[in-house]
């Protein structure tokens, strides 16, 4: 199982049935894997806010849900979280590529990566950075019970040196 395989059997195996994404060169197997499968209904946008909206409109209708973005994204969704999200407790799953840290080629990308675990802290949502195969399965297979039982969106940071594996050791 590689890097991508891992993060959709967790999608499968938590039983998230709606996902919204905006594209990342790091997702880019995963969501190949997730417009394959009729099981799961998948909704490209351009903006990070729009599918906050959207996955929020999705859960009213009984859907498990979940976002796959670039971690340059968040700063576009402080405001959904915290108005929306925080506001009405709704559960979200945010898995997002982790761009800015080792190993990044983008130096652009670099600050928005050093801010991003304090961006989630200043509005008290919890994440994981997983760093194994195995570890990413399990936080992602158990991503939408902790964001219901927690009331919140719940995060998971997947950094540079994760996409390059390839079997767990």
């Amino acid at each position: 199982m590689d890097s991508s395989e891992a993060i959709f059997k967790g999608i499968k195996d938590a039983g998230i049935n709606f996902i919204v994404s905006v594209p990342c060169a790091n997702l880019k197997k995963l969501l190949i894997m997730i417009d394959e499968d009729d099981t799961i209904t998948h909704i490209p946008v351009s903006r990070e806010e729009e599918g906050l909206g959207i996955c929020a409109g999705a859960y009213m209708a009984g859907k498990k849900t979940a976002i796959l973005m670039q971690n340059s994204g968040l700063g576009n969704c402080v405001n959904a979280l915290c108005s929306l999200y925080e506001l009405y407790s709704f559960p979200l799953v945010m898995i997002m590529s982790h761009r800015g840290t080792e190993g990044e080629s983008i130096i652009g990308q670099v600050p928005m990566g050093r801010a991003t675990p304090h961006v989630l802290e200043a509005l008290n949502l919890e994440y994981a950075k997983p760093q194994t195969i195995n570890e990413a399965y399990d936080t992602v297979k158990n991503s939408w019970i902790k964001s219901t039982t927690d009331k919140k969106p719940f995060s998971i940071l997947l950094e540079i040196p994760y996409w390059k594996l390839k079997e767990e050791e």
